[in-house]
């Protein structure tokens, strides 16, 4: 098993207990070694006070289990405004949100699309995007799409 799935296994409960879920676990290299710990709440948003919260508690779980023998920090952090999109189930529960999708199959002669997600329907995604100064829509299925992460709207 890998260090990070220890870790996750470790953390879970302080995850469960403070209603955030684990984006992700990465050691960073530097002058110092950190461990970057992702965190969102269910509907994807997170603010600095449950970052801290969680924070606490997974360095209280460290010192109690010390599973790293190295000198590292802990940092606790949101994933971004614009993160990945890992699991394009997701998508479903993301229904108004602003989102960047890179297609395999052009729609329009467009492989890459940024707007508005209207609806996921029977696996086919429909999205509000700009064009110039109308406002269009774009349908394909869930299927062409070959990346996809959160967007912000300037």
């Amino acid at each position: 098993m890998e260090r990070t799935d220890k870790l996750k296994e470790l953390f879970q409960p302080v995850f469960d207990e403070m209603g955030v879920k684990l984006y992700e676990i990465k050691w960073i290299s530097g002058s110092e070694k950190t461990l970057q710990v992702a965190i969102m709440k269910a509907d994807g948003t997170m603010d600095l006070d449950t970052c801290a919260d969680v924070s606490e508690r997974l360095s209280e779980v460290l010192d109690a289990a010390d599973p790293i023998s190295e000198e590292y920090t802990l940092e606790v952090c949101s994933p971004g405004a614009e993160r990945e999109i890992r699991d394009l189930s997701e998508l479903d529960q993301l229904t108004g949100s602003y989102i960047h999708v890179r297609l395999s199959a052009p729609f329009k002669k467009m492989t890459e699309i940024t707007g508005e997600l209207v609806s996921v329907e029977d696996g086919i995604v429909t999205m509000s995007y700009r064009d110039k100064a109308a406002t269009r829509k774009a349908q394909f299925p869930r299927t062409d799409i070959e990346f996809a992460r959160m967007a912000v709207r300037i």
